[in-house]
């Protein structure tokens, strides 16, 4: 079933019946299997909860001010060549030293985050991940933190990447944002399954934020983005660097 209304998504999203699709859970320890696996994203219950607030604690020792200044600095220095900026303050900021090994790790692990897509080389970068975590005293936290920036590279470049085509002369950071999120969000579809019957309901981001009311590219109900400030922060800096210039 596909969802293209907005009262419909929401009751979804809110309904806890309706779960992220299950992801394998028998896979090799610091492999991309294994480390969806142990990700808040695709858990369910207790587990998500448990999960979610180690996720909320990293976030919370993160200023959304300083990263988007942070950002926005890095962007000029690098004269607009911003790929990779998100992922470099991210990682500055959580205390990976060495963020050059980190952007290209991230780099390799990400395609197969959300697709689930396993590959020796994702495999191999999730592991060096591990150790950047470990080498940064992380590791009570490090799965949590790695999908952190995963999603920096994936979610928040891909608002940035989009927020520049839509930019016009003159326009404000933050409506160029907002306007990209509801009209060309980075995710355009978001899953779940009904736990009771096994359907997959996809909910179609672009369809459903065109009716009125906030959009919902940052998801709604019982599982909400929790980096929303960390992630439009980042993205803001970003592209004011780029405008700036």
């Amino acid at each position: 079933m596909v969802i293209t209304h907005r009262a419909e998504a929401l009751a979804v999203l809110a309904d806890t019946r309706y779960i992220p699709p299950p992801v394998r859970q028998d896979a090799p320890e610091g492999t991309l299997a294994w480390l969806r696996s142990h990700a808040s994203r695709f858990s369910t219950g207790e587990v998500h909860a448990r999960r979610r607030r180690l996720l909320e604690e990293s976030l919370d020792a993160l200023d959304p001010d300083a990263l988007r200044d942070a950002a926005r600095k890095l962007t000029l220095e690098r004269d607009g060549r911003w790929e990779g900026v998100p992922v470099t303050v991210l990682g500055h900021a959580l205390g990976v030293l060495d963020t050059g090994r980190l952007v290209e790790a991230v780099r390799a692990a990400a395609p197969g985050y959300l697709s689930g897509e396993e590959t020796p080389e994702a495999d191999a970068a999730v592991r060096d991940l591990l150790t950047l975590a470990a080498d940064a005293g992380l590791v009570r936290s490090s799965v949590a933190l790695i999908t952190l920036l995963l999603q920096a590279h994936d979610a928040t470049e891909g608002l940035v990447r989009n927020a520049l085509r839509q930019a016009g002369p003159g326009d404000a950071v933050a409506r160029v944002l907002e306007r990209t999120l509801r009209l060309d969000p980075p995710l355009k579809v978001t899953r779940r399954m009904d736990r009771e019957t096994g359907a997959e309901v996809r909910i179609d981001l672009v369809q459903v934020n065109r009716d009125a009311g906030a959009h919902l590219t940052f998801g709604a109900g019982v599982r909400p983005c929790p980096a929303r400030r960390h992630a439009m922060a980042l993205a803001a800096g970003v592209v004011a660097g780029v405008l700036g210039r």
